[in-house]
């Protein structure tokens, strides 16, 4: 048996490139239909404080492509993420916030966006500068513990305003009081009409590199949606939901919501069965 002497395995390494990221797949089966976001309020438009095309620094009608506004404060500790504590963070128009500084990119960059703490509801070219475009907005202020950033019927590079995507993403801090089947991060989306931007190698809101969707620990791991920066990612996403934890080792873990086994929903209507059953008996007892 021939042994490869150890400078030449550490040769083959480093000739063979950086180790490759570990990313965690999390399938769509987490996801569950809705037709609505978390809530209608809104808050505060998002005016840009930095950027990169066409980012329109301090505009106050909030219209750009590429910008991003930052820092913002939570008003509390998004705790362990990745094993950081985080204040406050950066809202980029591009679809995502990300931490310790803001993003003006605006094709995802390996499965989750950019290698660089990051969230991303569905990181892709958005650009608020048509006439039909909505805006991008935060509410931090709203309930205590909690952080509401909404990119409302938002239109895509360049300045495209026939299709439109309604997503949503809420942050918790450690004091909110999570109700059952809820979980610290959420993401949103309503109505998803497109998923890549011109400048992405996109035609008509489709193909080249589409959205990517996920967490980013700033070294290029993390987790992705099954389905992230492939093409259909927007039609997988549509009218659904889905909440995350943050476990014991800082990574975002999908909350189930259970869902009851055939044989569960056998002996349910047959429950139901027997109470009908008796208010039938009860009414004729009545009659008689």
């Amino acid at each position: 048996m021939k042994r490869i002497p150890w400078l030449a395995c550490m040769a083959f390494v480093l000739a063979a490139g950086p180790v490759a990221a570990d990313v965690t797949i999390i399938s769509q089966s987490a996801l569950t239909p809705t037709t609505s976001l978390y809530t209608n309020v809104y808050g505060t438009p998002m005016v840009t404080t930095g950027g990169g095309n066409a980012a329109n620094v301090g505009a106050v009608d909030g219209r750009n492509d590429d910008g991003f506004r930052g820092p913002i404060s939570f008003g509390f500790t998004l705790a362990n993420f990745f094993g950081n504590d985080y204040l406050s963070f950066y809202l980029n128009n591009n679809g995502n916030i990300s931490f310790n500084q803001g993003i003006s990119a605006f094709t995802p960059v390996g499965p989750q966006g950019q290698p660089q703490p990051i969230i991303s509801p569905f990181f892709a070219d958005v650009d608020t500068r048509g006439a039909r475009s909505g805006l991008v907005y935060y509410d931090v202020t709203s309930v205590a513990n909690q952080a509401v950033l909404t990119w409302d019927h938002v239109g895509y590079f360049g300045a495209h305003d026939n299709l439109l995507d309604t997503f949503q993403l809420v942050v918790r801090g450690s004091d909110y009081n999570i109700p059952t089947g809820e979980g610290q991060i959420g993401f949103f989306w309503n109505a998803m009409q497109w998923e890549t931007g011109d400048a992405s190698g996109g035609s008509g809101g489709f193909g080249g590199s589409p959205a990517a969707i996920g967490f980013g620990d700033g070294f290029s791991n993390g987790f992705v949606l099954e389905g992230s920066t492939q093409n259909g990612i927007s039609r997988v996403v549509n009218n659904q939901y889905i909440w995350f934890n943050i476990n014991a080792g800082g990574d975002p873990t999908p909350v189930i919501t259970p869902v009851p086994e055939p044989e569960t929903y056998a002996l349910m209507l047959a429950g139901l069965g027997l109470l009908a059953g008796v208010a039938r008996r009860r009414q004729k007892r009545l009659k008689a």
